[in-house]
């Protein structure tokens, strides 16, 4: 049985994209997650991947990094060029350096192939999880705007503006932002931004925060020697300066 069409869904189901060529991976993953709410599409090729990405609202997409057509980290590129949706990475590469490059261009996370349905799962619901979370939380206790110099973040859209332009930044990216954001003038350690940013139903990439970090430093014209917004303290981690030079 194939899972590749399936977006006429009933109010409240989860809807999962899944892009990898391994259909049998693909049936897997369906069998798994449809009994437990969530209604899964898939297709088998890059160009596929853009397309379908952006012909529905996704409540996750699950992204393999090897694909016929055009590979993984060019399909997230597209999709991050119009929307923010969660994107977990799946890869069966080992290299640590596959990981770092998917994390600078939006992952919100990775998975290995050699993942456990139980893994999936967790990661899935962190994720997702954390986006519907820190909305709610934006519109029920956070102010509507942050400012800090020429950086404007707006909790309740989670948008952000730097001297009047908009900057296009991750789930991920957004909630770092905003930590530091709140604390600005305080450092905030990479654990404590990890525990305010992330579940802890797993155990998460130790240099994911510094990817995070040198990626949102790179969208902000900050230079991390003599940087305008975020600050880097040795040792200690990350704080987001009071005033801008």
């Amino acid at each position: 049985m194939n899972h590749d069409t399936s977006n006429d869904h009933n109010d409240g189901t989860h809807r999962l994209l899944v892009i990898d060529d391994d259909r049998k991976l693909c049936r897997l993953i369906s069998d798994y997650l449809e009994p437990l709410g969530y209604a899964v599409t898939a297709v088998h090729t890059g160009p596929e991947g853009v397309t379908m990405a952006a012909a529905a609202t996704w409540e996750a997409v699950i992204l393999d990094l090897m694909l016929p057509g055009m590979d993984g980290f060019e399909v997230l590129k597209r999709i991050r060029r119009t929307s923010d949706v969660p994107v977990l990475m799946l890869t069966a590469r080992g290299d640590e350096a596959d990981r770092i490059v998917g994390l600078e261009i939006g992952a919100d996370d990775y998975l290995p192939k050699t993942f456990s349905t139980r893994e999936l799962l967790a990661r899935l619901r962190a994720v997702t999880r954390r986006t519907g979370r820190t909305k709610t939380v934006a519109k029920e206790e956070e102010p509507e705007e942050l400012i800090v110099g020429g950086l404007r973040i707006c909790s309740a859209t989670r948008a952000v503006h730097l001297d009047g332009a908009v900057v296009v930044v991750t789930p991920v990216e957004f909630d770092l932002l905003h930590c530091l954001a709140k604390a600005k003038g305080r450092v905030k350690s990479r654990e404590q931004l990890l525990d305010e940013i992330r579940d802890r139903e797993y155990e998460v990439f130790d240099r994911s925060v510094d990817v995070h970090i040198s990626a949102l430093r790179r969208k902000l014209g900050d230079d991390a020697k003599n940087p305008r917004f975020i600050r880097t303290l040795r040792a200690a981690g990350y704080m987001l300066a009071k005033q801008s030079p």
